[in-house]
């Protein structure tokens, strides 16, 4: 679900196609639709329906950023990709964006030579264990059977706890979450490890979620968040600010709702004019239209909208704002200013 690590060199062709030419946003524009990478279906995050239609916690970033740019929040083509997957696409350019639940590392950013627009979850590590195995700490996992994904630093940060701890494992390798939860619930293993989130939405699918228990541990950061390839400002700062405005838009009260009413005219609050283009110029400055940021927010809410439809505790997956709570409410949620 997050972390795979690739050599810089598969990048090289993904960033002369994206530096040569048309820019990203002449070549979404030209093209009709936004190719968004995504997970291979992560309920909550990013999951298709009985029709094929896509939903979700990252899925709702892609149609913010369609509707920011192409006016159309469903002008998207989805590219479901596995851990393994996900990183060539972008390199190569068969996605404009990825936004699956992607761990910020110094690797990707650097050496792999993507650009983190920002982090939309704050998360960590974690285990799952079934409530038959009686275990109550990671700690007790002395020997276990571990379903993991291949080729993430899951497996790093999974080596060095245990090694820590002076305990032993014998890993399971999986390639997807589907993959992982099958493996597990047929007994293939004692305990999954990835994501905190990725397990309690994957607990929620479960038939009976109460008889498996997340450890208390939480052995790794892992701020997720959307990212580009490298190379082209323009574009890294249409994905960058497209996701600020759904998180300032909360903290400012703008709703889908209540947007077009906010944006008919100036309010008092000049940073909500500025964000929602009915003073200053910010949409010109990125190439869009003043209105750019109205169109993102009406097409699925702000953050906190986004995040209690698809992931909130009042949905199967049922998680708690947390870290990701906006600033003045504890957490560390809050989007630089729009001026």
């Amino acid at each position: 679900m997050k972390n795979t690590v690739f050599p810089g060199v598969l990048v090289v062709a993904g960033l002369a196609a994206g530096v040569a030419g048309a820019t990203t946003l002449e070549d979404v524009q030209a093209r009709g639709k936004l190719n968004c990478g995504i997970n291979t279906g992560l309920v909550g995050f990013a999951a298709p329906d009985a029709n094929g239609e896509w939903s979700g916690f990252d899925v709702a970033y892609c149609r913010a950023l369609a509707a920011a740019v192409l006016g159309d929040p469903t002008a998207i083509e989805f590219v479901s990709l596995t851990g393994k997957t996900r990183f060539t696409a972008l390199a190569s350019g068969e996605i404009d964006a990825l936004s699956r639940n992607t761990t910020w590392t110094y690797s990707r950013d650097v050496d792999l030579k993507f650009t983190f627009v920002g982090v939309n979850y704050y998360d960590g590590q974690g285990f799952i264990v079934p409530k038959a195995l009686g275990v109550n700490s990671a700690k007790e996992l002395d020997g276990a059977t571990v379903c993991i994904q291949t080729g993430t630093t899951t497996e790093l940060n999974l080596a060095d706890f245990f090694r820590a701890n002076n305990i032993g494992y014998e890993p399971v390798p999986i390639e997807t979450n589907a993959e992982a939860q099958q493996q597990y619930l047929a007994g293939a293993c004692d305990t999954y490890t990835t994501d905190a989130s990725g397990l309690a939405a994957t607990r929620a699918t479960f038939e009976d979620p109460s008889a498996h228990t997340i450890l208390p541990e939480i052995i790794s950061k892992e701020p997720l968040g959307p990212l580009v390839r490298h190379g082209d400002d323009q574009w890294a700062d249409i994905a960058r600010w497209t996701l600020n405005a759904l998180i300032a838009a909360e903290e400012f009260g703008v709703t889908s709702a209540n947007v077009d009413e906010m944006a008919s005219a100036p309010t008092d609050n000049p940073e909500v004019n500025r964000l929602l283009g009915t003073e200053g110029n910010l949409g010109e400055m990125i190439g869009l239209p003043a209105d750019w940021a109205v169109k993102a927010i009406k097409a699925g809410g702000n953050y906190g909208e986004i995040f209690e439809r698809t992931i909130g505790e009042s949905t199967p997956v049922g998680l708690a704002r947390g870290l990701n709570a906006q600033w003045a409410e504890g957490g560390l949620m809050y989007a630089p200013p729009f001026r």
